[in-house]
């Protein structure tokens, strides 16, 4: 359930990831509800007001962690785009963080980072948002920065800044839609579904030929038709004094020129006469997938927040209809997906299944057709609307819990509702929904109505589509060698300055903010449960995980995965309750809890209300020590992850990261087997083998349990309790053989036919993560891959327009860790792009500096003043405190180093191991294309090319 009006993570082509609610509330209607909240425990004072230029100013005091937050929501999407000139709105969010007049070059990208902070934008269909998070010392520079963006950037756009970001951004289309399973679908249903012209009509990244035609002209008059004080809300939130702020805002945002209003757009529902029913063959798709799509309302229509229950009620659960037919009685799928999406201009209502391999999909649609007739008859019953409601009022506090997402909300809430304080009309507008209204929604817009009904499937099973399903037009960009334009950017540009009546030089940072690392209590109970806690009553929430060493390195041999089916079976009900059952008592509580397996460990996660914690530990102990183990479930679990190992096979990378780990670690040996099992491993398990280890590796002794939020050491020690009638051990991880990478090659390449980018991986191995030295090598790392501002994204990404991203990182691990740096690169760059990691890496210490030092300590030391904000990030923590043994004031000592190492003692930890010589190389990408220049860049190696398949295994 989507409880957050605009509720969502910001990525460039999100298209329509805001909840919905009835229409904008007066005044009056929310003075009644505001006591709603603020009886739930929630109430958010803040101070909005406008400057003389139009500009929303809205700021709100938390001195909880100091560190303030800014968020600059432009309403402007690619609904306000036109035909010929789509993918503007994200296009130029690119272009805004390039430069500025009084900003200096790569300051938007760069500087934040360095300051020990962190930034990003996002277009959506209906805006662009700007947001940033900085240690309260450099809000003046965050101010100084976001001013200049908004209000003198526009002169210094240039034709090679332009080629630039046209090319990272045909880079991220690539990444996003072209290379990956199902990617062309959004493109494909809004086609059908939005005549030509409507608003929705085009993706939000846009058509390539369209951004290839964008001109200078197009960026400035989008530039000077949008980005006008009067159509943008500015939130400051965070560690600031209000009376402060408002004259620093009026000092750097006061003087941006008004520019003209802009009018508002109106809502443009669509309607069908009947069925439009499509087909595409999907380069990486290996299941065939069915998506019917149903017009609806916009953002605050009265029916919008019955169409989201709606969405839960179908198939958000195990004892919904469409689940139940389709996953668990006829088994045709591994999961089934209903939700509504609002926008401010259209709606849709979406069900999805991704069917089993080889699955016809005519049968699937009949089936879905099945279960809608089955929920008519059945209809909805006040338990699951209660259901509801409970997870919803838990993920409406979640959706506050950091500063940005405080940010984030009251920005979007203004800009798009009217008012700031719209979330206290929330929980209520949710309450206010009746059964009687799910089923009217239900009749109105779902049940027999015409829908855009898309069939994606694989490359050469045309004959799973529906029989009426017709061609969609897809088409698909031809990677050509040299037809990306030369750009040549300079650093000496010469444009007209806007006048300004203030100094905009760059501000001083004030003084350095106190670090707050929250106090650990530990305590073993008499069962031997290992529990660590930070009691944080800010909001009336816990989050908590409990770790169960081993994972699937206790897999027997040949039978990896074991560990993953376990964690899916313990969802499958338990002795006393069946599997709704169980998930109905969870989602009563409004609790949530997943079990993931990985390598090294099986570890139960969750969230509940404060005061339901007690009885949602209750449920956790009898799923953990009474599991229900039948065998159809079993059948029904396996079925799914042999069908989700068939989907990943398809994603390009992924299968990189997987053949580079077999390569990494060695052959057959255990840590370079896939996470979660191969095919061949699934097949040999039994249910049998799920229950042995069980038995031997589920034990309380030993187990790790981690708790973080508005509970106390007592209130956890009482819960645990719960556990009384379980006794044993944890079985110790295995002792392995050291792993020892190929010594086949030092390049390994996997042909993906007609992949428009390839995916690169490169490493080494590491000492492991207990091993002094693995705090300073991922320190040394910080400048090289640790973000946008290291050199890897600096050059393959801002310099070149190689790629959309390029990072590296260290994988810790209790046997080995590992260095990795990967990215996702043009095509006809590959051997290019490969160049540059082997210089980067290679010449990494020789080229690093006491400049670049002081700058890597600024962004370590000072990124902790936000490194505990948020009850995950204190739940990390404690993981890692248990984890690996470590000290519960092991950040003070981190600091401590980042403070004090100097210039001799990070290269000798680049020399010693991060050397290139050492690394492995992965690549996966079109064989036609460029399997010859990857074979003379391993030649340039001195090493041969060895060709592998999708599965690791020499050709």
């Amino acid at each position: 359930m989507k409880a957050g009006t605009y509720l969502f993570g910001i990525f460039a082509l999100a298209t329509a990831v805001t909840a919905c609610a009835p229409t904008a509330p007066s005044s009056k209607d929310i003075a009644k509800k505001e006591t709603k909240a603020e009886e739930a425990g929630l109430k958010i004072d803040y101070e909005k007001y406008q400057l003389d230029n139009g500009l929303t100013v809205i700021l709100h005091e938390d001195k909880s962690d100091p560190i303030v937050s800014l968020a600059t929501v432009v309403h402007v999407g690619s609904n306000r785009e036109k035909p010929g000139r789509t993918g503007f709105a994200h296009f130029f969010e690119h272009m805004a963080f390039n430069d500025s007049e009084n900003v200096p070059k790569g300051a938007n990208r760069k500087m934040i980072p360095e300051l020990g902070g962190s930034r990003n934008g996002g277009t959506w269909s209906d805006g662009t948002i700007y947001y940033e998070v900085v240690p309260k010392d450099a809000f003046d520079k965050l101010l100084w920065i976001d001013s200049d963006r908004l209000g003198f950037m526009i002169n210094t756009v240039t034709e090679p800044t332009l080629e630039r970001e046209k090319q990272v951004v045909k880079n991220e289309k690539r990444q996003r839609v072209d290379n990956r399973p199902y990617g062309h679908t959004d493109h494909v249903i809004r086609k059908a579904l939005y005549p030509a012209g409507h608003p929705y009509s085009w993706t939000v990244i846009g058509d390539l030929e369209d951004l290839q035609a964008a001109t200078l002209d197009d960026v400035k008059g989008f530039y000077n038709e949008f980005y006008t004080p009067s159509n943008v809300t500015l939130v400051i939130a965070g560690d600031i004094d209000i009376e402060a702020t408002k004259e620093k805002v009026a000092y750097w945002f006061g003087e941006i020129d008004a520019g003209k209003s802009v009018a508002p757009i109106e809502p443009m529902p669509v309607s069908l006469d009947s069925d439009i029913t499509l087909v595409h063959e999907d380069n990486f798709a290996r299941l065939p997938e069915i998506r019917i799509t149903l017009p609806t309302v916009e953002q605050y229509h009265p029916d919008a927040y019955a169409l989201d229950m709606l969405g839960e009620l179908l198939a958000g659960s195990k004892d919904t209809p469409l689940y139940q037919l389709l996953v668990t009685e006829k088994q045709v799928a591994p999961n089934v997906s209903a939700y509504h999406s609002a926008q401010e201009v259209a709606g849709t209502f979406t069900l999805r299944v991704r069917a089993n391999s080889g699955q016809p999909l005519d049968e699937v649609h009949a089936l879905i057709e099945q279960g809608l007739a089955t929920f008519k008859e059945k209809g909805v019953t006040d338990a699951q609307l209660t259901r509801i409601r409970a997870q919803t009022e838990t993920a409406f506090y979640e959706q506050f819990e950091s500063i940005l997402n405080k940010s984030l909300q009251l920005g979007i809430y203004n800009e798009y509702a009217q008012s700031p304080d719209f979330y206290t009309t929330e929980i209520a507008q949710i309450n206010s929904v009746t059964t009687e209204d799910i089923m009217r929604v239900f009749s109105k817009y779902v049940l027999n109505k015409p829908a855009v009904i898309t069939n994606f499937v694989p490359k050469g099973e045309v004959q799973l589509a529906m029989d009426n399903a017709t061609k969609a037009n897809v088409v698909e960009e031809q990677i050509i060698e040299g037809a990306e334009k030369e750009f040549n950017e300079s650093d000496n540009v010469v444009f007209k300055r806007t006048k300004t009546n203030n100094d905009r030089s760059e501000p001083a940072l004030t003084d350095l903010p106190a670090i707050n690392v929250p106090d650990v209590w530990q305590h073993t109970t008499e069962l031997g449960i290992n529990a660590y806690g930070i009691e944080d009553t800010e909001l009336p929430l816990v989050n908590f995980s409990m770790r169960f060493p081993g994972g699937q390195l206790l897999d027997a041999s040949g039978k990896e995965g074991t560990s993953a089916l376990l964690a899916d079976m313990l969802f499958e009900g338990t002795e006393k309750r069946t599997a709704a059952e169980f998930e109905q008592a969870l989602g009563l509580l409004g609790a949530s809890v997943n079990v993931s397996a990985s390598k090294y460990d099986i570890t139960l996660r969750g969230s509940v209300l404060a005061k339901n914690y007690r009885k949602t530990m209750a449920l956790v102990s009898e799923m953990l020590t009474m599991p229900a183990f039948k065998q159809a479930d079993f059948d029904r679990i396996k079925q799914a992850q042999l069908t989700n190992i068939k989907q990943s096979l398809s994603n390009p990378s992924r299968t990189a990261f997987n053949v580079f780990s077999t390569k990494l670690y060695g052959d057959n040996h255990p840590l370079g087997v896939a996470t979660g099992g191969t095919l061949t491993s699934i097949e040999s398990i039994t249910l049998e083998d799920v229950e042995a280890f069980y038995a031997t590796n589920i034990k309380p002794q030993g187990s790790q349990y981690h708790s973080v939020g508005a509970v106390d050491k007592a209130s956890v020690i009482a819960a645990l309790s719960s556990f009384s009638d379980w006794s044993g051990a944890t079985a110790s991880l295995p002792n392995l053989k050291p792993a020892t990478t190929s010594k086949d090659s030092r390049v390994f390449f996997i042909d993906i036919p007609d992949a428009k980018q390839s995916v690169i991986y490169m490493g080494k191995l590491l000492p492991n993560a207990q091993n002094d030295d693995i705090y300073p090598i991922e320190y040394a790392n910080t400048s090289l891959g640790g973000g946008i501002s290291g050199r890897l994204a600096q050059t393959l990404r801002i310099e070149k327009g190689y790629t959309y991203g390029a990072y590296s990182y260290v994988r810790g691990g209790p046997y080995h860790s590992a260095f990795i740096a990967s990215s996702q690169v043009r095509s006809n760059v590959t051997k290019e792009s490969l160049e540059e990691f082997k210089r980067l890496v290679g010449d990494y210490k020789d080229t690093f500096n006491e400049k670049d030092l002081s700058v890597m300590q600024n962004m370590v030391i000072k990124g902790n003043a936000r490194a505990f904000e948020t009850l995950g990030s204190k739940l990390r923590m404690l993981e890692e405190i248990s984890e690996y043994n470590r000290p519960s004031n092991y950040v003070e000592l981190q600091q401590n180093y980042a403070l004090n190492a100097n210039l001799d003692e990070v290269h000798r930890v680049i020399e010693q191991y991060m050397q290139e010589p050492a690394m492995i190389y992965v690549i996966a990408g079109d064989g036609n294309t460029q399997r010859e220049k990857v074979a003379a860049f391993a030649a340039s190696l001195d090493s041969p090319l060895v060709e592998l398949d999708i599965h690791g295994r020499k050709l």
